[in-house]
């Protein structure tokens, strides 16, 4: 406490929590570095590592998953509706292609593409419909919409093929089985390494800010001035996108496909599941999820064949996850390396502060800036 006698003025600057030390947030900058170079490294050798063709399908299947995941995380996560009908667009995607190449003889990742425009363009007034609602009543309709689209394409004989399925040409007819595979591996690791760094980059936008602010209070985010209908349709609209370019790829690798698959609310309930797992607020929650679920569900039906066990396995790693790591898998680790930090979790922060700190980024800096704890102790 300085006295009157001390010299030099006494300070009267704001005093706010000092940062962390910019020493250690480099080390956890280049140790996130590392860790994502070696699992890069590790997902582009796997095709040749994989012992057979049967575990390199695996390998498919599970990067599926980990597109799908995320693609619902840019609905889920950023504004924490939780969709359990997301396969509707899995399935729209998938038929979408199948349809365009069966009619319209268009090459087949032509017909991929274009399938993903038309599926964006059919969730936009979905999407006005649903957003209407919140909470449970926003998973009734999802539930309700990815049934009615069940329907349609099992009745839809004609067109779609019904409960008999539709077959997809293959984009590269004379590769054998196992040629095939790596390259839809090769193309799954590339549409995921998009949907990550689109994300990442949403993560630290001002939109995503604003995105994170509906999650945590809707209403205070419209109070504050956030455009709160209009940017949950831009993120419903994306994350219907990115899950159809999943389902499109899926149609050309499988080449056969079924509506009580393709429209199944057990897929839904999976692209939650693993982005619950791995934690919805991490760039690589779902990636990780999809790991953990798709591994163990390809090995339930090996071990198990064609039993149910699978789903029972699933509903009880559900359960262990909104127990005991409601956060996910990643922020529960993470958790044990940063006990004791003064680092603030998203859920200790308010819509407004949210917007605050959004703002503060872009401000100029000003000559006399707040001081921290350490520098007032010294200036006293």
């Amino acid at each position: 406490m300085p006295s009157a006698s001390s010299p030099g003025p006494i300070p009267t600057e704001t005093v706010v929590i000092a940062p962390p030390a910019p020493q250690r947030r480099r080390s956890t900058t280049w140790v996130s570095i590392a860790l994502i170079v070696i699992g890069a490294a590790l997902v582009l050798s796997f095709p040749t590592i994989a012992p057979n063709p049967y575990i390199l399908s695996a390998g498919v299947v599970i990067l599926n998953f980990a597109v799908l995941s995320t693609g619902w995380n840019f609905m889920g996560g950023f504004t924490g509706y939780i969709s359990l009908g997301h396969a509707a667009y899995f399935g729209l995607g998938a038929y979408g292609t199948a349809l365009l190449i069966k009619y319209l003889a268009l090459p087949g990742f032509v017909a991929w593409i274009l399938a993903a425009v038309l599926v964006a363009i059919i969730a936009v007034p979905i999407g006005i419909a649903a957003l209407r609602v919140r909470g449970a009543s926003f998973v009734i309709v999802s539930i309700a919409f990815v049934l009615i689209m069940l329907l349609v394409f099992q009745s839809w004989r004609e067109v779609t093929g019904g409960s008999d399925g539709l077959n997809v040409p293959r984009p590269f007819p004379d590769l054998l089985r196992p040629e095939h595979h790596r390259v839809f591996y090769y193309l799954y690791a590339g549409l995921l390494a998009f949907a990550l760094v689109v994300w990442w980059i949403i993560d630290r936008s001002k939109f995503g800010t604003a995105l994170k602010s509906i999650r945590e209070d809707e209403d205070k985010a419209r109070s504050l001035g956030v455009p709160t209908t209009r940017y949950k349709l831009i993120a419903y609209v994306l994350s219907a996108l990115m899950v159809s370019l999943g389902g499109g790829l899926y149609a050309l690798w499988f080449g056969d496909l079924d509506p009580i698959f393709q429209f199944s609310i057990l897929i839904g309930s999976y692209m939650v599941l693993m982005a619950l797992l791995g934690g919805v607020r991490n760039l690589f929650g779902p990636l990780l999820g999809a790991v953990v679920v798709g591994t163990a569900l390809e090995y339930f039906k090996v071990e198990f064949g064609d039993t149910q066990f699978h789903l029972i396995a699933t509903g009880i790693l559900l359960g262990v996850v909104v127990l005991f790591m409601p956060d996910g898998v990643i922020p529960a680790v993470k958790a044990l390396f940063t006990r004791g930090s003064n680092q603030a979790s998203i859920r200790e922060v308010t819509a407004g502060e949210l917007l605050e700190q959004n703002e503060s980024r872009d401000a100029p800096p000003t000559p006399q800036g707040p001081k921290s704890v350490a520098g007032q102790e010294r200036s006293s």
